[in-house]
């Protein structure tokens, strides 16, 4: 704590001059004051919230996708980290339908999140959240000054606020990923109307595949629940099928298994 800490303010006050009484969270903040002119707001829920309606209200395309360690991660690869430090990171990509080295799945992310019409980003300076996201989106070529981002946890923060349950109501809803069928029988108890239910989506690969069924199925929303793949697949499903889809993740199986009710 001290090396992380004190050690480092330490490290720039001049020699033969000590800072009494103030803390490292007082330093700290009084830096943050100093660089204002460098933070970027980023949307509420209500804002995104609104953005999402107004889209299905007037059959705009759009697409919310989240970026997690996962899709930081498989940017990374080979870019700006080694694929062996990326593998002793993320051990669990191949859960999430990722396998490295591939290229291809790393451009099309980066493609996906360049066409966004919102991009989710994590809250935490971790290293591997904001610590990956800013170089990777760098190496990219990716402006984060001109995407329009909100936090990565937005979609339960839509759901906490009540406003998930009022954008599905009175819409027709297209689930996709493993836990599709269970939600859907759930959401059909509710009086949500799902119009289709694509399961079960196999990984990045079977991108294509799914993009094949979607194209079959009228719906106004799609909510998508398919690790790293569903960043991909809604950003495809509002640029070629011009609809809104919105990245669910695990908030997917939380509502299937009950441990979280839709308000």
């Amino acid at each position: 704590m001290y090396d992380g800490g004190e050690a480092k303010v330490e490290k720039w006050i001049p020699k033969q001059m000590v800072l009494p009484e103030l803390t490292v969270d007082d330093v700290i903040q009084a830096g943050i004051q100093s660089l204002t002119g460098s933070l970027i707001q980023i949307l509420t829920t209500a804002d995104v919230s609104q953005e999402l309606d107004d889209a299905i209200k007037n059959a705009r395309p759009f697409s919310l996708v989240r970026l997690g360690d996962g899709e930081l991660l498989t940017l990374a690869h080979d870019t700006v980290m080694s694929i062996e430090e990326v593998r002793r990171w993320g051990s669990f990509l191949p859960y999430a339908g990722v396998n490295l080295p591939d290229s291809h799945v790393r451009l099309e992310l980066s493609k996906a999140i360049s066409s966004a019409s919102i991009v989710g980003i994590p809250n935490s300076r971790h290293p591997s959240y904001q610590g990956l996201l800013f170089p990777v989106l760098r190496h990219f070529g990716i402006n984060y000054r001109t995407l329009k981002m909100t936090s990565s946890t937005v979609n339960y923060a839509l759901n906490e606020e009540g406003r998930l349950r009022k954008l599905l109501t009175g819409r027709n809803v297209l689930l996709i990923g493993n836990e599709a069928p269970g939600l859907a029988k759930h959401l059909r108890s509710l009086g949500i109307q799902v119009q289709g239910v694509i399961a079960p989506v196999l990984g990045v690969t079977d991108i294509q595949r799914v993009m094949n069924q979607i194209a079959h199925i009228e719906f106004d929303i799609a909510f998508v629940s398919a690790g790293v793949a569903a960043v991909i697949l809604c950003a495809r499903i509002a640029n070629e099928l011009g609809k809104a889809a919105l990245d669910m993740g695990h908030l997917a199986d939380e509502i299937t298994s009950g441990e979280i009710s839709l308000r």
